[in-house]
């Protein structure tokens, strides 16, 4: 049986329809133009997400790394050749913070955005380097104020997904 999830496609056409309905017409000018599909040899597609998100159906939601979700990388590729001007990307974000809101997004993504609540960077500084900079004679890499990044993260309740 098959169960429209109403939220779902509530927040879909909320995140893409500012002035008029647009409908995806499945020409498929997003996979063939999706730099992921190319390298995965279309094991990754996004139409079929985006279809049946219109639809309300998250068959593709609830599993943890699921690539038919986290494979895009919000190019937006997809974007510059939708001939009905959908915002796939946009839609794609959406159905992201959706999967985190609900636990399921895959562990890289919390445990980056752990790393930048803790250092206030995606990549912390390296001794090395540090050291290469120096020998070079560059200058030194100010690090950023951790509890300002914190505060900022926390306005967006960063903290409570992440458990912090």
């Amino acid at each position: 049986m098959v169960v429209v999830d109403y939220e779902l496609r509530k927040k879909v056409m909320d995140a893409h329809i500012h002035d008029a309905l647009k409908y995806c017409y499945q020409c498929a000018r997003c996979t063939d133009v999706c730099p992921v599909a190319k390298v995965t040899d279309q094991r990754y597609n996004p139409r079929p997400v985006i279809m049946n998100s219109f639809l309300g159906l998250n068959t593709f939601m609830g599993e943890k790394d699921n690539f038919s979700l986290w494979g895009c990388t919000i190019c937006d590729t997809c974007d510059e050749v939708c001939p009905q001007k959908i915002e796939l990307t946009e839609i794609f974000t959406v159905l992201k913070n959706m999967s985190i809101a609900r636990g399921e997004g895959p562990d890289y993504y919390t445990t980056q955005a752990s790393t930048i609540y803790d250092t206030g960077k995606a990549i912390p500084m390296q001794p090395a380097i540090e050291r290469r900079r120096k020998d070079l004679g560059l200058p030194v890499i100010e690090p950023p104020d951790a509890d300002e990044v914190k505060k900022l993260l926390n306005e967006t309740k960063l903290n409570k997904i992440l458990k912090k």
